[in-house]
């Protein structure tokens, strides 16, 4: 049960437009990705230990350390590889390079399994490798997989949901309500706070969401269907306990999710939303901004060529009432006209906002 499930977490908050603060996000999705191979490390571990009649405490840690050990080094190894094929590669058709890399992964799993390593593992730390890496069709392949990724999050709930009779959860609400429960409120905020002590850069209120928000999703009934396959005795039981665990996290947590943020004061301001949708190649090292042209901005000049932009900058195009168009000097700009900017100078880029009182803009740099 200890594996959460951030992406719940954020397509909640995104459909409400919520945006949070002190960088929750990305530390939501590392405990979310890392925490999965220690789920299944532990899980196999038991049911090794029940199976056998007993495992050793040494037999059990070199099981482990051999799980992170290889699993870590295979992740970094094929990830690398799989940066390196996809780079190398010529595909005349770009919708294939997605199944080369899925296919890629898949591999990855296989060998690095065989290998007696924790293949969970090794799919994360080469997803982290290929993900942060410079590929070619970064943004198409991106586009692929946040699909495939919800997809198979339907398919697995829809296929788990067919494993489970609704009058079996009854005799299980009372020691899942109160494990559950326990989970909620003690074991999840002791564990998350104590993990975060090194880490100053976080306040309670931010300590106190982590704790709130560590929604089950679909991985701990997939490791609960390990011990049905293994024929562990009572299997059935422990899978509705963990199904009736998840679902009560998916009430009680899942739909408090906003609610807390705003609770705790965690909701930052949306970003400006991108009218442009163009990006720019990893090689390019220019900045891209787009900016809202207000009535403070036109008082210093009505025509593209009033606006005292750095040099080194291009106004690209203009968007106004949903029509796009390439400006010259003298192009009379109109208020709530968005125009994209190309600099090859951000901190002048971003000085000449401030003069010209420009408060709306986005700003993307490859770094």
């Amino acid at each position: 049960m200890s594996s959460t499930d951030s992406a719940s977490v954020f397509s909640i908050l995104r459909s409400k437009g919520v945006l949070l603060k002190e960088n929750l996000r990305p530390t939501l999705e590392l405990e979310s990705g890392s925490n999965d191979p220690m789920a299944y490390m532990l899980t196999l571990i038991l049911i090794a230990v029940i199976q056998s009649g007993g495992m050793s405490v040494p037999q059990a840690a070199l099981m482990l350390v051999l799980q992170l050990v290889i699993g870590a080094i295979g992740g970094f190894l094929f990830g690398k590889a799989i940066v390196w094929l996809v780079n190398k590669i010529d595909i005349d058709n770009a919708s294939l390079y997605p199944i080369l890399i899925l296919a890629c992964s898949f591999f990855t799993f296989s060998v690095v399994t065989l290998a007696k390593g924790n293949g969970y593992l090794a799919v994360y730390i080469a997803g982290l490798i290929f993900g942060n890496s410079k590929i070619v069709h970064k943004r198409s392949i991106g586009t692929f997989f946040d699909g495939f990724t919800w997809l198979w999050q339907i398919v697995m709930f829809i296929t788990l949901g067919l494993l489970v009779n609704p009058h079996e959860l009854i005799p299980v609400t009372h020691i899942g309500l109160f494990i559950g429960v326990f989970m909620i409120l003690v074991a999840r905020p002791l564990s998350v706070f104590i993990s975060l002590l090194p880490y100053r850069n976080f306040s309670w209120r931010a300590r106190a969401y982590i704790s709130w928000v560590g929604l089950r999703g679909a991985v701990p009934i997939i490791f609960a269907t390990y011990p049905l396959l293994a024929g562990i005795e009572h299997a059935h039981v422990f899978f509705n306990i963990v199904f009736f665990i998840t679902i009560l996290s998916l009430l009680v947590q899942g739909t408090t999710v906003t609610y807390m943020a705003r609770k705790l004061k965690l909701i930052d301001k949306p970003a400006l939303k991108e009218e442009f949708g163009i990006e720019l190649s990893e090689d390019i090292r220019s900045v891209m901004s787009e900016i809202d042209l207000t009535p403070a901005v036109l008082a210093h000049g009505n025509r593209l060529m009033d606006l005292k932009l750095p040099d080194h900058t291009l106004a690209v195009m203009v968007k106004r009432e949903g029509r796009y168009f390439i400006p010259k000097g003298n192009t009379v700009l109109k208020e709530d006209d968005k125009i994209l900017m190309i600099s090859d100078d951000d901190k002048a880029l971003l000085e000449s906002y401030k003069e010209l009182g420009v408060k709306k803009y986005t700003f993307k740099k490859n770094e």
